[in-house]
């Protein structure tokens, strides 16, 4: 939004308020200043004459030679503008000026004859594209002066960047009624408040879209003259960069600037049955020329003003060519209107057509304030154009319900941190156009004015209290800050923890999507039955595979095992922490349990082929060990017996349906399974495009989260020595060699520090059925040196518990 100081005066007194201190004091109140620029500047060497004589060329038949005055001094100057005349007041540009454009004026000889300066045409200053004559200052301008400050060019342009939210101040008088609040004045604007003295009989309005028009005015202005307008009216475009064109549309420019109301000017004579109608486009209308002359595709729901035949214009958007204000106008209806600002934002964007009316109309414009600008216009064209204006007119509306705040001090107070009270608060409303009455000691009644149209909430008033207070006047105070620790969420901690001992263990971490296909239940052969089957299925899927919200992380983590592979990654360690999603019958929402899951394939040392040993495949026991690795990080592995983690082998056609007969292993919390693990189907993996071994665990991450983990505990390091015994024991071969050790260290004996397993045989020299368990025990006493006896009574009470419980014996040879 652009203004000038001079034109801001007219409305509210700056006194000596210098323009620095104007857009400081402005900026601080929210209306950002980008600019400040003194106007021509380089037309500042320019001075007032008058033409004293003007006699032919005598060596040209279509130039002059004329006698200037220019105060003190009488120049010669040869010009060739047809309008040049005794008497003429014109703009003298000396030796040594230079206008716009970097040309330098110089003394020189045209066709043999001395000339001391130029006369300047409007162009040749910058002003307008005016080119067909000298530019002509009037006969009573005095000879001598500065032609900046002679003709009131000499100002100071502002330049403000709004927010959205401010369409008030898209205006002059919005941006006074800003600065009026600063300095605590009264605002004084042309017309206010001002109603229809009656209905026109001359024309007709009809809306058929109210909800896209809330309001529609128009006056009929006859007898008019088109013209160039007046230089005080062409100065106030030209200040803020607008061209001037002829009197109608320079009024029409010049009140939306004043007052923030886009007005739009019809030729009457051209208006089909004298009729507007406003309405969206008729199916057969497709297509609509505007003034611009290039031709638009309209939508069904652009908002376009009509006459009894066809449309005119396309609504707050811009006119259309056939209807516009030309030479030989001399009937004007002019249109005020308030329009829908979503509208209005569409069609501009659907027609890439934005203008000073759109951007104005698609913020929201002030529908109280349609008359006063529609009056302010119609009174500037029959002073300047000459014409009539009927008494009446027509003004279609739809009932505005102003909104109605509460604005307690209390509140203010909380939120400002300044203490202000009911009468200064009221004082500080008032300053910017906002009325209000005191409610109570406390509370301010505000009735919101129709142009401030993001006022909805007391938070919105208070901001303005801030505002017009002054931010810079609010103490600056440290928020209180509570220094008790927050609680945090159990479940994200342990993920977090849970993917970092994961990723030390060699494996790599894969985020999935949470929807998947569904062809995967049949891919892994899940039963009919199977819970997993039942998915939660998405009304707009991205793409045909992904239709359905995932139940296991199996199907994503398999598809990067397959990419791997045909980018020839061969050996990948793969894991996912996320959530599945189980339906609830009667329950709108499904259950949401977050599980871990990984697969493994190719080599167990990945792309790096070991130096000192030979390169292995990946098998269950890796898989196993991954699991034990999680637990152990976790502090799950040593536990309370009802809550003990542990493995079990699954029975015949037990196990999960996509996992290898034999190779399946339950993981369980006491009697709880809490997941499984093992190697997947070679079936499975062909149908999929994989062809090698994949091994997999999937675990309830939730129930490992429930879990309480063991307390950290701490051991200092020994200095008393150990002494290891080893057992060879034989066994029946259905004992597992875990529950072995598992005996030895719940024995009870104090000094075990440590049991490993070394060796397992079978064969001749052992009994059918039978197997050898070869086992390590470390014995050590934190307190004293362990002394033979000590460790073969220690010895010999584990050897007979082993004996004793598995009725195997101590192996001889």
């Amino acid at each position: 939004m652009k203004f000038t100081r001079d034109w801001l005066q007219n409305y509210v007194d700056l006194g000596e308020l210098p323009p620095e201190q104007l857009a400081d004091e402005l900026t601080m109140v929210g209306l950002e200043v980008d600019s400040v620029t003194e106007l021509y500047e380089k037309l500042s060497d320019l001075k007032t004459g008058r033409v004293l004589t003007v006699e032919p060329h005598p060596n040209a038949d279509k130039l002059t030679l004329c006698t200037v005055s220019v105060g003190q001094e009488t120049l010669q100057i040869i010009c060739g503008a047809p309008n040049v005349r005794e008497g003429l007041g014109v703009v003298v540009a000396l030796p040594g000026t230079v206008l716009p454009g970097d040309f330098k004026i110089k003394k020189s000889k045209v066709r043999g004859v001395e000339s001391q300066g130029m006369l300047c045409s409007e162009r040749e200053l910058g002003l307008s594209e005016e080119h067909h004559g000298i530019m002509e200052l009037g006969e009573e301008i005095e000879p001598g002066l500065s032609f900046v400050e002679a003709t009131g060019l000499k100002d100071i342009q502002i330049e403000v960047d709004l927010t959205p939210n401010r369409p008030d101040c898209a205006s002059v008088i919005g941006v006074a009624r800003e600065t009026a609040g600063i300095l605590r004045k009264k605002i004084s604007v042309p017309f206010k408040n001002t109603e229809l003295a009656a209905n026109s009989s001359s024309f007709a309005v009809e809306v058929e879209n109210p909800e896209l028009c809330p309001r529609y005015a128009a006056r009929l202005i006859q007898g008019i003259t088109i013209g160039p307008s007046p230089w005080w009216l062409r100065k106030r475009l030209l200040s803020v960069g607008l061209r001037p064109i002829n009197n109608v549309v320079d009024i029409t420019n010049f009140v939306m600037l004043e007052y923030g109301q886009p007005l739009h000017a019809f030729d009457f004579d051209t208006l089909a049955d004298k009729k507007i109608v406003v309405r969206t486009p008729r199916p057969e209308e497709k297509t609509f020329t505007t003034l611009d002359n290039v031709e638009r595709t309209l939508d069904d729901d652009m908002l376009m003003i009509c006459d009894g035949k066809e449309p005119v214009a396309v609504g707050g958007v811009m006119g259309g060519l056939y209807s516009e204000v030309t030479e030989k106008t001399v009937n004007v209806l002019l249109e005020s209107a308030c329009f829908n600002d979503v509208s209005i934002r569409k069609t501009a964007r659907k027609l890439n057509l934005s203008t000073d009316a759109s951007y104005r109309f698609e913020r929201g414009v002030d529908p109280e304030g349609t008359i006063d600008a529609m009056e302010r216009a119609v009174t500037l064209m029959v002073e300047i154009a000459g014409g009539t204006a009927e008494q009446g007119g027509i003004d279609v509306r739809v009932d505005h319900q102003p909104v109605v705040l509460s604005l307690r001090a209390s509140r203010s107070a909380a939120l400002l941190g300044v203490d202000l009270g009911i009468d200064e608060l009221a004082e500080l409303i008032n300053s910017i156009e906002i009325g209000c009455q005191k409610q109570d000691e406390d509370t301010l009644r505000v009735v919101v004015p129709s142009f401030r149209v993001d006022l909805e909430r007391e938070a919105d008033l208070i901001e303005e209290i801030a505002r017009l207070y002054g931010f810079n006047r609010i103490p600056i105070t440290l928020p209180g800050v509570d220094l008790s620790f927050p609680e945090q969420d159990e479940e994200r901690i342990k993920r977090n923890q849970a993917s970092l001992i994961m990723t030390d263990a060699g494996f790599s971490e894969a985020i999935n999507y949470s929807f998947v296909s569904n062809t995967y239940d049949d891919a892994l052969l899940l039963d009919d039955s199977d819970v997993r089957r039942r998915h939660v299925r998405l009304l707009n899927p991205l793409t045909e595979d992904q239709d359905v919200m995932r139940t296991t992380l199996l199907p994503g983590l398999l598809e990067n095992i397959r990419r791997n592979l045909n980018y020839q990654q061969t050996s990948c360690y793969l894991f996912e922490i996320g959530k599945v999603f189980l339906p609830v019958d009667g329950e709108l929402l499904p259950e949401e349990p977050l599980r871990i899951a990984g697969v493994l394939t190719g080599n167990r040392n990945g792309a790096h082929a070991p130096l000192h040993f030979k390169a292995e495949e990946t098998d269950l026991s890796d898989a196993k060990g991954a699991v034990e690795t999680l637990l152990s990080g976790m502090r799950l592995n040593d536990h309370k017996p009802e809550q003990q983690i542990g493995f079990t082998t699954t029975e015949p056609h037990s196990s999960e349906p996509y996992c290898e007969e034999g190779y399946g292993i339950n993981v369980v919390s006491g009697s709880t399974a809490i997941g499984t693990l093992g190697k997947l189907k070679n079936d499975i993996l062909l149908q999929l495009g994989i062809k090698r071994d994949v091994y997999y665990f999937d675990l309830d991450f939730s129930a490992l989260v429930a879990i309480e983990p063991a307390p950290k505990t701490f051991s200092p390091l020994p200095v008393y020595p150990s002494v290891k015994r080893d057992i060879a024991l034989v066994v029946p071969i259905s004992v597992p060699a875990g529950d072995l050790i598992q005996t030895v260290f719940a024995s009870g004996e104090k000094l075990v520090e440590h049991c490993e397993l070394f060796d397992v045989y079978q064969g001749d020299k052992i009994g059918s059925g039978m197997k050898s368990v070869a086992l390590s025990i470390t014995f050590r006493s934190a307190t004293r040196t362990l002394t033979e006896k000590n460790v073969e009574k220690a010895h010999a009470k584990v050897m007979k518990l082993l004996t004793d419980k598995y009725g195997g014996a101590l192996r001889e040879e």
